[in-house]
């Protein structure tokens, strides 16, 4: 048990206050296609669900043991639950991210979101939660990530969208672990300035009725207004604001997060850009390189 609290506290020691970036590698089910057919791997190369899921987790292995994905410049990997069950180099995932390359490990748990409704998408229901934060405890994870979307400038959804994350938060929280609240607004949502104001609002209210000790980790799309989300960054509550890519380049989206001092990136297809499983060993390595010397000099 004392290891397990001194790796805690060196974990949340890391994320709180060194520099560097969180790695996004959990693509899931219905993401998963669309990621490895832009690292090369089309449809018709897998047959089955289960081949799918085992040329993505090769990819992700492939990240993992690269030269530079190493706590020198990554912070932490969010993983899917099955990339979490797996193994990479004979050792379970978080085991071999955290001490091997010192990258402290997260699991998505969010199951997709519900339709449309005032212009959000608030999160589906979480069958066996308790359990699944238990075992993720079990693997050495640290925190978890959970993300909901928002489409337009519409107070109500958002608000449903915010409380509804804090809410779960507060459960994971309670399962020992720190919740990455991932608000996502829609980078060509028409509205997007707006929405981005009354979500800093909504999370401002959420965030001030914590306790102490119920800290979390905001994830949030690059804001139009530079600077916006400094307020949550300064919060108490707050160990970290993250920047999801959302669709934006590479390039763009680290141009974007360096007029944003306070935040720090969590990018998932940007980092993966121009990766393929074509590509040599040393081909891979340093187009990866490429990719995290970018974020990691945007998020300081």
């Amino acid at each position: 048990m004392a290891k397990d609290t001194v790796a805690s506290t060196s974990q949340a020691d890391r994320i709180s206050s060194v520099a560097g970036f969180i790695a996004a590698l959990d693509q899931s089910g219905g993401s998963t296609p669309k990621a490895l057919s832009q690292y090369g791997v089309e449809a018709e190369e897998y047959s089955t669900e289960e081949e799918m899921f085992g040329l993505i987790h090769q990819m992700r292995c492939r990240i993992m043991q690269a030269p530079d994905f190493t706590s020198e410049k990554v912070l932490g990997a969010i993983l899917f639950e099955r990339t979490m069950r797996g193994e990479v180099a004979g050792m379970p995932v978080p085991q071999y991210l955290w001490e091997e390359r010192g990258v402290v490990p997260f699991l998505k748990i969010d199951k997709g979101m519900e339709d449309v409704q005032n212009g959000a998408q608030i999160l589906k229901p979480i069958p066996g939660l308790d359990e699944l934060l238990a075992t993720a405890r079990e693997f050495g994870i640290f925190g978890t990530k959970e993300r909901s979307v928002i489409h337009e400038a519409n107070a109500e959804g958002i608000e449903a969208v915010v409380v509804q994350q804090f809410e779960l938060g507060k459960q994971v929280i309670a399962a020992g672990l720190v919740p990455i609240v991932e608000p996502e607004v829609l980078i060509d949502s028409p509205t997007k300035t707006e929405a981005e104001a009354l979500l800093k609002a909504a999370t401002l209210r959420q965030l001030d009725l914590l306790e102490d000790g119920q800290n979390v980790i905001l994830k949030l799309t690059i804001p139009n207004e530079a600077g916006l989300y400094d307020d949550l960054a300064d919060h108490p509550r707050v160990l970290r604001v993250v920047a999801l890519s959302g669709g934006y380049t590479t390039d763009d989206a680290c141009e974007r997060l360096s007029k944003n001092t306070k935040m720090i990136a969590s990018f998932s297809r940007a980092l993966a850009e121009g990766l393929s499983a074509k590509q040599s060993d040393d081909e891979f390595n340093a187009a990866l390189a490429s990719n995290i010397d970018k974020i990691y000099s945007a998020s300081l």
